[in-house]
């Protein structure tokens, strides 16, 4: 079987306002994903709920966006690309609407989880997508898309604190109309895309012997994302209380918290022409040794805030790098971009009850160095995958 031409030499896969259309699609799911905590005081005095249950509203989104992403896989390829997004954004919407609409708490779950439905759709087509639909390109490409996430992400709590908690409905609606413009732009969208093409970094996947080490190197890019997501989200969750706990104010640690975010999406942007001239293996490499660097820094109190700033900066790129990097290694494994979507959204619920509870045998001031050595891990998982997907390519 002749292996897949690049994407160069065929029609690309999406048009320019198919390209700045996702890319506003990416700032709407992370502003959506970003809303429901800054609402949490709305909701708790609109429904009478404790703070537990006005957090189940993440929690739903959550659940529907790994469901969303394992349904979506497998409409992909059956269906034209188009209209599997198409599907995602109607989701979304409506989910959105519904929530800002609904009359009881148990519906506003229900729709929630109908809008991170939309939104696991919507993740997992894009960024499938572009890490196969731009060849070279693809990882700057993907930092730029992934970069845009963070501006909805930065966008939709400073709108819901312009407006004020109460208003939350009115910001929920213009979200989910904001979508509707977006599915005149999917014309744009290829519904064939092309496989993705090598570019030295990766090996397309053979039959027979080569099976358990594409596996093992699956397992391991599940670990990766698995555990750098529960780094971002632990950060973003615990940096305010461990600041305040090593002697900075309220006020200074809610402001690093958001240069903490600010900077991962500055890192996106900063990266993307990197990634046009780097390999993702050594920019990985390099994003882990310095995330873990950071964190050991922020273990001394008067470097914290700033190096948790590095910490986003370095965290930045490794998502939408490694995408690229695992579809040239495993190609024709064709649910393991899926696998490693879903697996990142699980490590996001679950760094939070996982770190909580290494925090309380081990307190506050710990944060830092617990999240160093996960990050460690994550620099060991990068330098093996460098060497397997190298041993790979030599056994073609």
């Amino acid at each position: 079987m002749a292996s897949p031409s690049p994407v160069g030499s065929a029609a690309p896969v999406f048009s320019p306002a198919a390209v700045v259309a996702s890319c506003a699609g990416f700032v709407l799911i992370g502003a959506l994903q970003a809303l429901y905590g800054p609402a949490i005081p709305a909701l708790r005095r609109e429904f009478g709920l404790s703070p537990s249950a006005a957090g189940l509203a993440l929690s739903a989104h959550f659940v529907g966006g790994v469901a969303g992403v394992l349904l979506f896989d497998r409409l992909h390829g059956k269906l034209p690309a188009r209209r599997v997004l198409g599907a995602s954004y109607a989701l979304m919407a409506i989910g959105a609407a519904g929530f800002a609409l609904a009359p009881n708490w148990p519906l506003a779950l229900v729709t929630a989880l109908l809008a991170g439905l939309g939104f696991g759709g919507i993740d997992y087509g894009l960024n499938q997508l572009f890490a196969t639909g731009f060849g070279r390109r693809s990882a700057a490409m993907l930092n730029i898309l992934n970069a845009h996430f963070g501006i909805g992400a930065i966008l939709g709590p400073t709108l819901i604190g312009a407006v004020g908690a109460s208003h939350y409905p009115a910001v929920f609606l213009a979200f989910a109309l904001a979508d509707v413009p977006l599915l005149l732009c999917l014309n744009g969208v290829r519904d064939r895309v092309p496989g993705p093409a090598d570019d030295g970094s990766g090996e397309a996947a053979g039959p027979g012997a080569l099976r358990r080490s594409l596996a093992s190197v699956l397992g391991v890019f599940v670990a990766l994302y698995v555990l750098h997501v529960g780094i971002e989200a632990g950060v973003g969750g615990w940096e305010p209380t461990h600041l305040e706990a090593v002697g900075h104010g309220a006020g200074a640690a809610a402001t690093a918290t958001s240069v903490y975010w600010l900077m991962m999406t500055v890192g996106r942007f900063l990266v993307a022409p990197l990634a046009l001239r780097f390999s993702a293996p050594a920019l990985i490499t390099v994003s882990c040794a310095g995330m873990t660097g950071c964190l050991l820094l922020a273990g001394v109190p008067a470097l914290a805030p700033y190096a948790y700033a590095g910490v986003g900066l370095f965290i930045a790129p490794i998502f939408p790098t490694g995408l690229p990097w695992l579809h040239r290694a495993a190609p024709r494994a064709r649910r393991a971009g899926a696998v490693v979507i879903a697996a990142s959204m699980i490590g996001g619920v679950a760094a939070g009850p996982a770190l909580g509870k290494s925090i309380e045998w081990s307190g506050i001031r710990s944060v830092p160095l617990l999240l160093a050595a996960v990050s460690a891990v994550c620099l060991a998982a990068t330098g093996w995958l460098t060497y397997a997907t190298r041993s790979l390519r030599a056994t073609r």
